[in-house]
């Protein structure tokens, strides 16, 4: 199982997270598993230091909840927090710890977010800021790719130190980007109305650049998005018109492949269906064969493992879900939105054929 995998199983977890009342039941849950995905053996006393003693000033026996150790030296001092815990209140602590170690890394997490640190501005100093932070129910694969240097197979303090200031200034700059695009500054705003605007940018005119800036942005990101969804839609459905070449449903007549269109509307719809299944299923096994009345949607290409069908070529639109016993009921929708309002039983159907 590859680190994404086990990631995934943590995050699970987490769905769980109200049974858990206290910090050391969060470690236990959610930390410790983590550690272990690492590759770190948290019940090696010469590899993962529970309670790790770090003296501070003349404050002689404060503890840090582990610290791993390579080659008989600490290397990443982990505080820990419950789950509940807002983490922007305690890094404080880290700092102090971090200060009189020779650990070259700091990591804080409640169990759900986890923040690593380093000390890129003033050596010996921990930063701040994070260079790496995540929410594991949420982390991305370029997340995951920069999480895998902390492997114990992969760790090398050296080269995380070279990627890690750019990644701290690269976080930055999305969150500055994220700011100025929602809520653009009179800086920001000037800096384009000045290369569109004819003539002095006044207070009235930065005014209405301001809401036209933000009009602006929010139709090119719309845009933008509408573009990449056209363009995924469009190789979905050629790859999967090629897969469906190959493997023709038997209710499907030679004779009537000629009058098939897949329609725009239906790799939308499919792309819904995978959006709401792949909560408990991996993506890829959510396939599609389209047929002249109808678009049937599968669990791994089987036609034995329909999951639904969708009827969107006539004056109406409908839905068909499949009970335990394979009956199909017809659900009237207006739009393809409805289709969410079917999560349950779709979901529900899924877990009959994984049974």
């Amino acid at each position: 199982m590859d680190l994404k995998d086990q990631l995934k199983l943590i995050a699970d977890r987490t769905k769980h997270k109200d049974n858990i009342q206290t910090e050391e039941a969060t470690k236990n849950a959610f930390i410790m598993p983590f550690l272990q995905s690492l590759g770190y053996d948290v019940f090696n006393p010469l590899e993962v230091v529970p309670e790790f003693v770090a003296d501070i000033g003349i404050k002689k026996g404060e503890k840090i909840d582990y610290a791993i150790f390579k080659d008989g030296n600490p290397t990443i001092l982990v505080e820990c927090k419950d789950w509940r815990q807002n983490l922007n209140v305690h890094d404080g602590q880290l700092l102090r710890y971090f200060h009189v170690s020779k650990a070259k890394f700091g990591l804080l997490t409640n169990g759900i977010v986890y923040r690593f640190y380093s000390d890129l501005v003033m050596p010996n100093k921990m930063d701040e800021k994070p260079f790496l932070e995540f929410n594991i129910t949420e982390i991305k694969d370029n997340q995951v790719e920069e999480l895998k240097k902390f492997h114990k197979a992969n760790f090398d303090a050296e080269s995380i130190v070279n990627t890690a200031s750019e990644m701290k200034f690269m976080n930055e700059l999305k969150h500055l980007l994220n700011k100025e695009l929602t809520e653009p500054t009179p800086e920001f705003v000037k800096y384009f109305a000045k290369q569109v605007y004819p003539s002095v940018v006044t207070a009235r005119v930065l005014e209405q650049f301001t809401e036209l800036t933000k009009k602006s942005i929010q139709q090119y990101i719309s845009d933008l998005i509408t573009e990449r969804l056209k363009n995924a839609l469009s190789k979905e459905g050629e790859k999967n018109k090629s897969e469906s070449s190959n493997e023709i449903s038997a209710e499907q007549n030679l004779d009537d492949i000629s009058k098939i269109n897949t329609t725009e509307e239906e790799l939308e719809g499919f792309l819904i269906v995978k959006t709401i299944l792949r909560q408990n299923i991996p993506a890829t096994r959510v396939t599609y064969r389209d047929a002249q009345s109808y678009f049937a949607i599968f669990l791994d290409d089987n036609n034995r493992k329909v999951v639904c069908r969708l009827y969107l070529n006539g004056g109406k639109k409908y839905i068909g879900l499949f009970d335990e016993n394979k009956k199909e009921t017809k659900n009237e929708i207006e739009t393809l939105d409805d289709i969410f309002k079917f999560s349950i039983e779709l979901l529900k159907t899924i877990e009959l054929y994984e049974k």
